[in-house]
């Protein structure tokens, strides 16, 4: 299959920012030593680089929808690069936050100018799975440079991490001028009239999706390394290939999901995605204790992880014909609430003595929920959405 070379610049975005958003959670005994702080106080750095996608997704789509969308991502990834690049010089705990901060306001933007750019890309019945392209980036980042990266962090310093991360925003910066094609972009819209789409109901239905139903993996996720050591025997220098066997099941996940919600409708994707998910959790409650299953199991939770990428981005942006940039950052967003939501309250059976394969009993029934707006979503609104590939007509046109 050949890959269409304008959609590789959004690729290679999207491993620099998987890259620098998880190889931080492997580096942080180091990063807490060097910067004398302690681990507790060095997991605060992951909060506020979360904290800066969630403020910067809306804010930097609101003003910058009156610009080309070449430009805004080429000024995004600037931002990312050189952020990331000060992170690797950052000289105490405090300016790092701040930094880490900074570092996290274009992700969210990135993505949702990215992923409408991908749809407008897209052939005829191939917008999902443009999106999916993009995101393979971030599932790569997964697979190969997380373990890479946080192995030169190791044995080196972990300020290595952030500078090969900036190296990364630099190829993207590249390619973005190269590959990227010429886009124009509605100027008569402002930054209120971007934030319509949140007075009906539909987009929070998604965006409830996203994060409640989502959520239910990161319960799942925020504990593998304990659930694989403790309750499946792991040993603890073997995590590294059960973190590349889950970000292989990324890869996989990501671009089946794309491929299924073209062929079957994003609304009946995301509900099959969802019953996929929670039956996977309840696999992990009931059978983590067998390693051989549960390293099968770690693969499949993998692949469901970024399976309802697509789907559930197109969803959004049907559901906010208008304001698609916005709604994909808002989106960005959601994501990152999931994460925060699925840590906590994965966490609660854990601070009551239950066992680490518990989490996931919480995912069960954090996916349930979103399971079930999902089905109601799909009852309502599915027959009277637009064609995807009509998206975003109004907001950018593309010169092939």
């Amino acid at each position: 299959m050949k890959i269409d070379k304008r959609i590789i610049p959004l690729a290679i975005g999207g491993l620099g920012i998987g890259t620098t958003e998880f190889t931080i959670m492997g580096l942080l005994p180091d990063m807490a030593k060097s910067l004398n702080i302690n681990i507790p106080e060095a997991g605060h750095l992951i909060s506020a680089y979360a904290f800066g996608v969630v403020v910067g997704a809306p804010l930097l789509i609101g003003y910058s929808v009156k610009f080309p969308p070449k430009k805004v991502l080429m000024a995004l990834m600037v931002i990312f690069t050189f952020f990331n690049a000060l992170s690797a010089i950052a000289p105490d705990y405090t300016i790092m936050m701040i930094i880490r901060f900074l570092s996290g306001l274009p992700h969210g933007a990135f993505f949702g100018v990215g992923t409408v750019v991908a749809t407008r890309m897209a052939a005829k019945g191939k917008a999902a799975f443009y999106i999916s392209l993009m995101f393979t980036g971030l599932t790569v980042a997964n697979l190969a440079m997380v373990p890479l990266v946080t192995y030169i962090g190791h044995t080196f310093h972990w300020r290595w991490y952030f500078a090969i991360v900036s190296v990364i925003g630099l190829l993207a910066l590249l390619f973005l001028k190269l590959w990227l094609p010429v886009l124009e972009t509605n100027k008569d819209t402002h930054f209120m009239e971007e934030l319509k789409f949140l007075k009906g109901k539909q987009a929070w239905m998604v965006l409830m999706i996203t994060a409640i139903g989502f959520g239910g993996l990161f319960t799942w996720f925020s504990y593998i390394t304990p659930l694989m050591t403790v309750v499946s025997g792991i040993k603890e220098s073997s995590m590294a290939y059960v973190m590349i066997l889950a970000g292989a099941g990324m890869v996989v996940g990501n671009l089946a999901g794309g491929y299924l919600s073209d062929r079957l409708s994003p609304e009946k994707t995301c509900v099959l995605l969802m019953s996929l998910m929670m039956m996977s959790l309840a696999g992990v409650f009931f059978f983590s204790e067998y390693q051989a299953v549960s390293l099968v199991l770690t693969f499949i939770c993998g692949a469901l992880s970024m399976s309802v990428a697509a789907p559930i981005n197109i969803m959004m942006m049907k559901a906010a014909p208008k304001s698609e940039m916005m709604a994909a950052a808002f989106m960005q967003a959601a994501f990152n609430i999931a994460n925060a939501m699925g840590a906590f309250f994965g966490g609660i059976p854990l601070e009551k003595g239950y066992s680490y394969n518990y989490p996931s009993l919480v995912g069960v029934g954090m996916t349930f929920l979103g399971l079930i707006i999902a089905f109601w979503y799909k009852n309502k609104y599915s027959s009277q959405q637009p064609d995807k590939n009509k998206l975003a007509t109004e907001y950018i046109s593309c010169d092939r």
